[in-house]
């Protein structure tokens, strides 16, 4: 079967069409999509920024990335946690982020409510809705936005007061988290056996 969608790299390795589109998409694609993330303020700092993303290009979010994480904190869960009203000013009139109130006050309620959860406890909740692996997609009309561990995430993530996560946003971050694999098959970038 042919596999559609991937694109010879300036180094001639296969990759995904869309690692091309701009510079800074191919060590994104290379080096952090579809690897396994673990700790969790490294998955709050994802799902903050698939949070921040929902409506936007993923390009725009990469291109403002240190900023998110210089405005805050780092994605410390601790620091973000006592954030206060002072805070949220500064983060609304922060031109190196996406100043969306919404986005913003769920990113901060979300911190609120994870410092108050055992060390671990987003790690394992995201982990357990890992699907088992299947095979390598052969072109991306073959990967979902959303699937059946993407909506129960949701569900789960939402019930203990998540904000802002809805099931293609769970489904993008199981993609970024490496909870699956969806780099096409032959791409260099993919993890697992095709």
């Amino acid at each position: 079967m042919t596999v559609t969608g991937l694109v010879a790299g300036e180094d001639g390795g296969p990759r995904c069409h869309w690692a091309l589109s701009a510079p800074e998409y191919v060590a994104y694609h290379d080096t952090e999509w579809g690897r396994p993330v673990r700790g969790d303020d490294a998955l709050y700092e994802r799902l903050c920024l698939e949070a921040f993303q929902s409506g936007l290009s993923w390009l725009t979010i990469l291109r403002r990335r240190e900023g998110f994480r210089r405005a805050f904190a780092g994605f410390e869960i601790a620091a973000v946690a006592r954030f206060g009203e002072a805070d949220e000013r500064r983060l609304l009139a922060d031109e190196g982020i996406i100043r969306n109130r919404a986005k913003v006050e769920a990113t901060l309620a979300n911190a609120k409510v994870l410092a108050g959860w055992e060390p671990g406890a987003l790690d394992a909740l995201i982990w357990s809705h890992a699907p088992e692996p299947g095979p390598a997609p052969r072109s991306f009309e073959e990967v979902p936005a959303i699937t059946p561990q993407s909506t129960a995430l949701a569900k789960a993530l939402k019930k203990e007061g998540i904000r802002f996560v809805g099931p293609t946003t769970a489904y993008a971050l199981m993609q970024a988290c490496g909870l699956v694999d969806d780099h096409l098959a032959g791409c260099v970038a993919r993890t697992r056996p095709a």
